[in-house]
């Protein structure tokens, strides 16, 4: 079996960080602008789907 070298959890924490470039501020907040865009891509879809299912319940009443 061969030996591998173990790295403590505070070294193997401090790659891991190295390993992501910091992002500016005005990244992170474009990060974030897409994903909440995206998510309310998301909803306003489960919402029309919503509403046509609700639509036809009330046509069959």
């Amino acid at each position: 079996m061969a030996e591998t070298p173990k790295l403590s959890v505070e070294k193997a924490l401090e790659k891991l960080r190295s390993a992501d470039a910091p992002k500016s501020r005005d990244v992170r907040r474009t990060e974030e602008m897409d994903a909440l865009d995206d998510e309310i891509k998301r909803l306003r879809a489960q919402r029309l789907r919503l509403d046509r299912q609700s639509g036809r319940s009330n046509k069959r009443d």
